[in-house]
């Protein structure tokens, strides 16, 4: 197992991150997974056996089960609480009442007690913010973030599913304030679905964000398990759930390529889905969620998995995401910049 700093923070986090959406499955979330406590122990032993320190959550997986669940395993296991970092967020509806959601001060100082309590611990590691809430002030919001962190509640913030010049206006905010900064982003990436390369992935290379990955599998579209023009297979996730949203034929397209790339390596589709997003530099740590202990292990093999300069260039071609602009213009333009060679 890798690690990696926490953006430009010296906190070292493994390359695989352990997500817990799949731990109880109350309500809606039973369609992603119902674990209980005793499978969800036996998944974070087996994340902790592997190197991995590093763990994710929400506070509206399950409606705070989740983060319980999360924060029981640890205690059943004896964890010392300085050995992992824990990562949680903040922004859904967490109640019935008009204030039970979003950014503002009030929800989100509620929310904070209330995930401390259900992990069963005096800090978070990393607070994110899980999306935009765009009835609230953004410097309402990361004043409320910034308190925390003075308060020892928090240790570092960061934020989800938002887009690239938000982050950048919260970046700038901060930085003239004075306050905590956003130091990792929580993105949906994976070799099939690359949009956030347009944007996003150069403003984190230029201020030194980090980035973690959410769905690596295209909701496990990625896994090998999916055909071209035929039914998915039944009890598997995407089968029931199509989400996230992604270009069925393109992703089949790449997985037919990566196939005799895996048999090449000995390993599955999956495990070269998630190789190719370990050879990104731009990655700080990929997230994994499992519903079996052979998933999880299988997902954790992709560390070991090393993919030849061929390998990456035709899973590169394959996957590239389409000209558009003005990225197009900018690269036209920079070319005539570039120095001549001998």
């Amino acid at each position: 197992m890798k690690y990696k700093t926490l953006g430009r923070t010296g906190l070292l986090v493994s390359e695989i991150c352990l997500g817990t959406m799949t731990f109880g499955g109350h309500g809606f979330w039973r369609t992603i997974g119902q674990l209980d406590q005793e499978e969800a122990n036996g998944l974070v032993r087996t994340a902790l056996d592997s190197g991995i320190n590093f763990f994710d959550t929400a506070n509206i997986y399950s409606k705070g089960e989740a983060e319980r669940i999360l924060g029981q395993s640890f205690k059943d296991l004896g964890v010392n609480r300085s050995d992992v970092v824990i990562a949680t967020k903040v922004r859904g509806r967490m109640g019935p009442g008009p204030n039970a959601v979003g950014l503002t001060r009030g929800h989100i100082m509620t929310a904070v007690k209330e995930s401390l309590a259900r992990l069963d611990t005096d800090y978070i590691d990393l607070y994110q913010i899980h999306g935009v809430d765009f009835l609230t002030p953004l410097d309402e919001t990361l004043r409320a973030l910034d308190d925390l962190v003075s308060s020892g509640m928090v240790r570092y913030i960061g934020c989800s599913n938002v887009m690239a010049w938000q982050i950048m206006k919260a970046l700038i905010l901060s930085a003239s304030r004075n306050w905590a900064r956003f130091e990792t982003v929580q993105a949906h990436y994976s070799i099939a679905t690359r949009d956030i390369e347009r944007e996003i992935v150069p403003l984190m290379e230029s201020e030194k964000l980090g980035l973690m990955v959410w769905s690596p599998l295209a909701g496990g579209l990625l896994t090998g398990k999916f055909r071209r023009g035929e039914p998915g297979p039944e009890g598997a996730r995407r089968t029931h759930f199509d989400f996230p949203p992604i270009d069925h034929n393109h992703a089949m397209t790449i997985v037919d390529i990566m196939r005799p790339i895996a048999e090449n390596h000995h390993v599955s589709v999956a495990q070269t889905a998630l190789a190719w997003l370990l050879h990104q530099d731009h990655v700080m740590s990929v997230i994994v969620g499992a519903r079996t202990m052979p998933q999880l292990k299988e997902n954790i093999g992709a560390t070991a998995v090393r993919l030849s300069e061929s390998d990456l260039a035709l899973l590169d071609k394959a996957s590239a995401l389409k000209p558009e602009y003005p990225r197009w213009m900018i690269d036209r333009q920079h070319n005539e910049r570039l120095p001549e060679t001998q």
